[in-house]
């Protein structure tokens, strides 16, 4: 969905603004989760962002007749939230953008592991996801605290780039690019970014001698 920015002239959000995300959250604690198990190469046609939550981890979700796999976290009804937290080596594999695109159009708005794929992790961020990489420590602590309580919270706090474990208090900060952070606060995408400067770089091209 996007939105109208107050006061900005013809500008829009390419997604919700992320400010700080409280929630529960949902385990998938496999190590070296590629992109074509987040989004399988068949689903890989459609060019708009749309659908592609209903194929998220399509083969570990559903049979070949397509039944959901009972075993799989996704189907478990006790498992819900805004946070996917994942093994180390999270979205490696392929380049593909639409494995991003399947994450948030899934509903999650943040993934958690203590290592990501570089692109996956840009890709995330150019459409509203939140890549968090903490410690392996750190990461170890979450999955312990969803198995003993699936209903148990997070905080995760960009502006104070921090994910907290709500019922132990604990914290650990998280690095992100400061023109990432400063879009995904803003709910822009690249192009937004653009457009919010459209003042400043005519102002710029008119003081400039050709």
């Amino acid at each position: 969905m996007r939105l109208a920015v107050s006061g900005q002239r013809n500008a829009k959000m390419a997604y919700d603004k992320f400010e700080i995300l409280k929630t529960t959250a949902v385990p998938l604690p496999i190590e070296n989760v590629d992109t074509d198990q987040i989004i399988p190469a068949r689903f890989l046609k459609a060019t708009e962002r749309k659908g592609f939550g209903d194929n998220l981890f399509r083969d570990w979700r559903y049979n070949n007749d397509d039944t959901p796999k009972e075993d799989f976290v996704l189907n478990n009804p006790i498992y819900s939230g805004k946070i996917l937290v994942g093994g180390k080596n999270f979205g490696s594999g392929s380049s593909r953008e639409h494995a991003a695109w399947a994450v948030y159009d899934y509903g999650f708005r943040c993934v958690i592991s203590s290592f990501f794929a570089d692109i996956f992790k840009n890709n995330c961020l150019n459409i509203g996801v939140l890549p968090v990489q903490v410690s392996a420590t750190f990461l170890d602590k979450i999955f312990t605290q969803i198995e003993a309580d699936p209903n148990a919270e997070f905080e995760v706090n960009l502006p104070e780039q921090t994910v907290t474990i709500l019922a132990t208090g604990e914290k650990e900060n998280f690095d992100i690019n400061t023109y990432k952070k400063g879009n995904m606060l803003n709910g822009f995408d690249d192009i937004d970014y653009l457009q919010n400067m459209k003042e400043d770089i005519t102002a710029f091209a008119a003081d400039t001698p050709l």
